[in-house]
């Protein structure tokens, strides 16, 4: 069975990750899809975290 063109990717907050003296404990996570064929490198968006409560950058995990 053939893989689809459309995946289902990870977002996370770049800022969370880093910051060990951050208020909560948690890392905010998105998840969408993206073309694989199109977009062949890792995605990166500004989503709102709302753990840091601004607009971060989320990177592609997985």
């Amino acid at each position: 069975m053939a893989k689809g063109v459309r995946i289902v990717i990870t977002l996370e907050c770049t800022e969370c990750r880093t910051n060990s003296s951050k208020r909560s404990q948690g890392v905010s996570r998105y998840t969408t899809t993206k073309n694989r064929r199109n977009t062949t490198s890792r995605l990166e968006l500004k989503k709102f975290c709302t753990h840091c409560n601004k607009h971060t950058v989320h990177k592609e995990i997985k």
